[in-house]
């Protein structure tokens, strides 16, 4: 198996340590390095500690053999754009079991007319998870409902809509929710 746990760390400005100490339980750079490189095998239960570390799906950790990488010409910051230090690919996502997609179709908020929102499905139980994120809640009759999710109490979860001026809105008891954790944007 091929991982690109390395290329990750280092695209989200992490060190070996700052990964370990993430992982739970805790453990050392040393051991996350050999992980990386490939000098100790990577367990599933591994491959889940570290992706969860470095707040991505287990399935972006792992590159497959056919697997089409696109190689990073710049870095782009306050300074403007610059060569990479040393050769760096990114791997496109992939979408993983269990996503629904949301189609922006007129730009609102952040977002802008073509964006595609991947959003991770999750149960009654890891609602209070997705407080302060943007997330779609299915509503009866084929309805749904996508913004700010800003409270959650007694089953009910208190959302604010994309869009200046609107309003509060109270959602009792949705079966799922869609929490945004990825977007597509074509330019």
């Amino acid at each position: 198996m091929i991982t690109c746990i390395r290329e990750i760390r280092q695209a989200k400005g992490l060190t070996l340590d700052d990964v370990a100490k993430r992982c739970i339980p805790p453990t050392t750079a040393q051991t996350i390095g050999r992980l990386e490189t490939g000098m100790r095998t990577v367990s599933v239960g591994w491959l889940n500690r570290i992706a969860e570390a470095l707040d991505v799906q287990s399935a972006d950790l792992i590159r497959l053999p056919d697997q089409q990488t696109i190689p990073i010409a710049a870095l782009l910051g306050s300074k403007g754009a610059h060569a990479p230090t040393k050769p760096a690919t990114i791997v496109p996502p992939l979408p993983t079991p269990g996503l629904v997609a949301v189609r922006v179709i007129a730009g609102i908020g952040d977002y802008r007319s073509g964006d595609e929102i991947w959003c991770e499905r999750i149960m009654p139980d890891a609602f209070a998870s997705a407080l302060n994120r943007d997330v779609l809640l299915p509503r009866p009759a084929g309805r749904f409902l996508f913004g700010r999710l800003i409270g959650h109490e007694a089953g009910k979860l208190h959302m604010l809509p994309l869009g200046a001026g609107v309003r509060q809105q109270v959602i009792t008891d949705p079966a799922w929710m869609g929490v945004a954790v990825k977007m597509v944007r074509s330019l």
